[in-house]
């Protein structure tokens, strides 16, 4: 954040953070998407159109799912832009709050995340495993 905004004064303030960090990570299964119901989150981005296109797309994704860089391509309407997809997935800002670990190469494989694939597994498979069934939604 230091190097984002370097002439700002970073002040570290637990309480006003805590409740927020909590909305933004709670994945209880209470929706479908991770959400916890209630407010969404709001988020100031900043990027090109192209950019935010992308990033609103991969909001769209449901937990659990994966999709490929060509799916978010033709999602925003840009079938042929994959390669630029995948540029504006590795420079979203907020991990997890978008969900640039769920979009994955076309043949299946896992590869370039900014955490490490590792990581970028271990949310997957953390998505996967709390992800609710479509009859237990629909009870």
């Amino acid at each position: 954040m230091a190097a984002a905004w370097p002439a700002a004064r970073l002040v570290e303030d637990a309480d006003a953070t805590r409740p927020v960090a909590a909305r933004a990570f709670r994945w209880d299964g209470s929706a479908k998407d991770g959400s916890t119901g209630g407010e969404p989150l709001r988020l100031l981005m900043k990027g090109t159109n192209f950019q935010i296109k992308v990033w609103e797309a991969l909001l769209r994704i449901p937990s659990g799912a994966v999709v490929s860089y060509e799916d978010v391509a033709r999602a925003i309407g840009q079938p042929t832009a994959m390669r630029a997809v995948g540029a504006a997935v590795g420079r979203n800002p907020v991990c997890v709050l978008i969900p640039c670990h769920r979009v994955i190469q076309k043949s299946g494989i896992i590869h370039n995340y900014r955490y490490g694939i590792p990581r970028k597994r271990a949310l997957l498979a953390w998505e996967q495993g709390h992800a609710m069934p479509e009859d237990e939604a629909a009870a």
